[in-house]
This record gives structure tokens, C-alpha cells and sequence, in this order.
């Protein structure tokens, strides 16, 4: 990559769904790429991002739920020897189910190694690099989620409450530097997210979703232009981001018990 004038980003979780759609649109915009994903499905996903020699992407292959995944990742960034111009921070997954009786603890813990340790451990990783040089642009993936309590989801909302607030932070604390912070909050999204949470038979895992293209260019232009968030997909996503800014936590609570709750497809 070293001979490349392009810019440079990083992108986690880029084999599928929104991490792809990010990758895309940082590779239609003329960005080299480092894409990470713990799945084969990543080496594809280099390949239809390399668009005929005008860009370099190197895929990187790593389960970002453990530690030394992590650092594998940030030791194939240093050795491009570049600086990185812009990194998504999305990988993510979710457990659907009752907490005491259905869900496994090593899958809740492996939602907040993923979710949580990962993002601040890469973050903590890169983001000096960006203040030494004042430049650079960090787009974290958070949720509507991450706004209301998440019965049969309670992990992977308050695994995304932790993620919003760290954006928010680290915005307020670099607000000074040339280093900008952007949270994208997508609702639900048409990705292979709910199969892997086991929520296939709930409301919100039979219902219709939003294009994951569409929440990923809404992330990407708001953080070209420095927004502090994005509630990004349909027009009933937004509305929903709206209320839930004014609905009382109990309420968001049942709202979305709805949603999640086993078997609640049915109900549809």
C-alpha cells in the first residue's frame, strides 16, 4: 500500500451487511482499505471491492472478540506504514432471548468482547496516531438500540448504550483536534444479523428491514460532513429514533418486548 496516494480506512465487520456497504462507499470514493471480518466471506468481499487496479484492499481475517485478534488486525494496519485517514469501528452481533433462562453466557460475553472491548481496544489503537497527526475521521456503529432498554435483547442494548456514549465522549474530548467522531445509528436492517442472534421467529426478525446499502451511505456522508450522529434508513426508522428521544424508558421497555420477544412472529 505504501506507494498508493489514495486515502486509507479501515472498516471491522465488512464481510456482510453494513460493514460491506461502508467498505463500498469508502472504495467508491477512491479509499485503499484494510477490511476485517472473522468469516472467509472477507477475501470475497476484497475482491469485489477492487475496482480494476484504482484501489488497494487487503482483507484481514480475525475474530475481533479476542484480544490478540484485535491486536492482529492493528499489526497488519502499522504494517502498511500509513496513516489511517478514516476507520469504521461496526463489527457487532446481538443475542435475542430471555437473559435468565434462554441465553448462553459465553454468547452474552462474546456480544460484549465484540460489541464493547473490541471497539475500545482498536480505538485506543489507532485514535493516538490520528490526534499526533490533528486528521482523521472515526465512525463508530452504534444503534436506535442503544437508546432504549432492550428486553429479550439486554445485552446487546446496553452493549450499544456503551458504544454511543464512548462516541459521544470521545467527540466531546477531541472537539479541539482535526479528528472528527460520528456514531451511526441504524434501526433494524435487512442483514444477517437477526439469524445470527436467534430472533428469526420474533416481530423484528419477520418483519421488513431497512437496505443496508441506504443506512451505510446515510453513516458515510454524515461522517464526511462531521455530524455528531445519524439515526440513518427509512423514514420509519427516523420517526422512531424521534420518539424514543421523548418516550419514557418503561414504555421503550414494552415497545420493545414487542418486538423482540420469542415467538412474537407469530403474533404478525
Amino acid at each position: 500500500m505504501t506507494t498508493s496516494t489514495n486515502a486509507f480506512a479501515v472498516v471491522t465487520g465488512a464481510s456482510s451487511g453494513i460493514g460491506f456497504e461502508l467498505a463500498k462507499q469508502f472504495a467508491e470514493h477512491g479509499y485503499d482499505l484494510i477490511i476485517c471480518a472473522e468469516d472467509e466471506g472477507i477475501e470475497q468481499a476484497a475482491a469485489s471491492l477492487r475496482r480494476d487496479g484504482q484501489n488497494q484492499v487487503t482483507a484481514v481475517r480475525a475474530d475481533l472478540a479476542h484480544y490478540e485478534g484485535v491486536e492482529h488486525l492493528y499489526a497488519a494496519i502499522a504494517s502498511t506504514g500509513r496513516p489511517v485517514d478514516a476507520i469504521a469501528l461496526n463489527a457487532g452481533r446481538g443475542i435475542g432471548g430471555d437473559f435468565v433462562t434462554q441465553t448462553d453466557l459465553r454468547e452474552e460475553l462474546n456480544v460484549i468482547d465484540v460489541n464493547v472491548t473490541s471497539t475500545v481496544h482498536l480505538a485506543k489503537r489507532v485514535l493516538p496516531g490520528m490526534v499526533a497527526r490533528d486528521a482523521g475521521q472515526v465512525l463508530f456503529t452504534s444503534s436506535i438500540a442503544s437508546m432504549m432498554p432492550g428486553t429479550y435483547q439486554a445485552v446487546y442494548n446496553a452493549s450499544k448504550s456503551f458504544v454511543q456514549s464512548f462516541a459521544e465522549a470521545l467527540r466531546a474530548e477531541l472537539k479541539d483536534t482535526g479528528v472528527t467522531v460520528t456514531s451511526l445509528m441504524p434501526g433494524p436492517t435487512d442483514t444477517n444479523f437477526f439469524h445470527r442472534a436467534q430472533m428469526d421467529d420474533t416481530r423484528v426478525g419477520t418483519s421488513e428491514k431497512d437496505d443496508p446499502a441506504v443506512v451505510a451511505k446515510q453513516g458515510f456522508e454524515a461522517m464526511l460532513k462531521d455530524k455528531e450522529k445519524v439515526v440513518a434508513g427509512s423514514v420509519k426508522t427516523k420517526v422512531q429514533g424521534a420518539a424514543s428521544k421523548v418516550m419514557p424508558d418503561k414504555l421503550k421497555g414494552e415497545m420493545h418486548r414487542r418486538m423482540a420477544e420469542p415467538g412474537s412472529g407469530s403474533d404478525q
